[in-house]
């Protein structure tokens, strides 16, 4: 996934974490498991504070090396090639629009943690647990509050209107993960979504590569022209937190109506030959030391009950209550079909 704090953070770096034994008892503490090196194959959008892995580290003295490998259609793309013998041990970042992809290729090991016990049930999409949710995310259409002199639009029809025509920038499914979620929450809103995009062509709308190229080019917060964009729920604390000059109220707004969900996963690779250690870093990200540092190092939810969000985000971000949904089996069923419609639809 691409979010507001990938933008300058991909950089493949070594870490040290901590880890806890599987099956350890609490009262005595975790156990540690002394000269291993764990490989933590993820997105370049990964983020962690150095408190959080240093905690991490100083409990098992377990090193776990970061491995990045581009977005997360490239993660799952690369980890499929090495089958059998993974570029890494454990993986994160497999989201639930590619997250079929990842179980038909049978890259994972079944684990249950214990932490999942502090998960809700809506988030675990794969009963045999071969991954395990971590967070999650909304990708909506998000607007320039000011730029917008009769109101934001509050339905994804609304974006045909002539009122909105020439101020949508819109990523490339074929090329970004918000702008395949982006398809997908038009999938699953109209029975005639062809028409929809054909609309949204004939309105002016303009197709960015990837995220960065839409918010940080042609939406306005880059310094763009354009209102609307296809981001996260997540970016409005992402724009106060990294606003300069500092402000207080973020500049954007989202439309509820046009979010969808992407659930992000880790789970073990199948083949490592660290078990044990792999076991105890994913119940390590169940925990409220992981957990707790998400909001505001990756900017997406976490999906324990007991984390705590930053007043900052919490004050700042949009909660969407009905999020736009589709099975994975559907999404990997219907992915090249749906792109290749698009393609015709927009470049045809």
């Amino acid at each position: 996934m691409r979010r507001p704090t990938a933008l300058g953070m991909a950089a493949v770096i070594g870490l040290a974490l901590l880890t806890t034994a599987c099956g350890s008892e609490q009262a005595s503490g975790p156990e540690r498991i002394e000269g291993t090196t764990l490989t933590l194959l993820t997105h370049d959008s990964f983020a962690l504070s150095d408190s959080t892995l240093q905690a991490f580290t100083a409990q098992t003295g377990v090193k776990v090396e970061i491995l990045e490998s581009g977005d997360a259609g490239t993660l799952v793309s690369q980890s499929i090639l090495s089958a059998g013998n993974p570029l890494g041990d454990v993986m994160f970042g497999i989201d639930n629009t590619f997250l079929q992809r990842g179980l038909d290729a049978e890259l994972f090991e079944v684990y249950a943690s214990d932490g999942l016990s502090d998960v809700p049930d809506s988030f675990r999409l794969d009963p045999l647990n071969r991954v395990t949710p971590i967070d999650f995310g909304d990708v909506c259409i998000n607007y320039w509050t000011d730029a917008l002199e009769s109101g934001p639009p509050t339905a994804l029809s609304d974006l045909t209107k002539s009122e909105f025509a020439d101020q949508l920038v819109v990523e490339n499914p074929e090329t970004s993960s918000p702008g395949f979620a982006f398809l997908l929450a038009t999938i699953a809103t109209f029975d005639d979504w062809e028409g929809f995009w054909a609309d949204l062509r004939a309105n002016g709308v303009s197709v960015a590569s990837g995220w960065e190229d839409a918010y940080y080019g042609q939406f306005i917060s880059g310094g763009g022209d354009r209102p609307l964009v296809v981001s996260y729920a997540s970016s409005p604390p992402a724009e106060v937190f990294y606003s300069d000059p500092p402000v207080d109220v973020a500049p954007t707004g989202v439309i509820d109506e046009s979010c969808f969900r992407q659930i992000e996963f880790a789970g073990i690779l199948a083949g490592t030959s660290n078990r044990l250690a792999a076991e105890a870093l994913i119940d390590f990200m169940l925990t409220p030391v992981f957990q707790n540092d998400i909001p505001l190092s990756m900017f997406v939810f976490p999906v324990i009950d007991s984390a705590i969000l930053p007043p900052l985000f919490s004050d700042n971000v949009t909660v969407v209550d009905d999020p736009l949904t589709l099975d994975p089996a559907d999404i990997e069923a219907g992915r090249d079909g749906w792109t290749a419609q698009w393609v015709e639809i927009m470049f045809g």
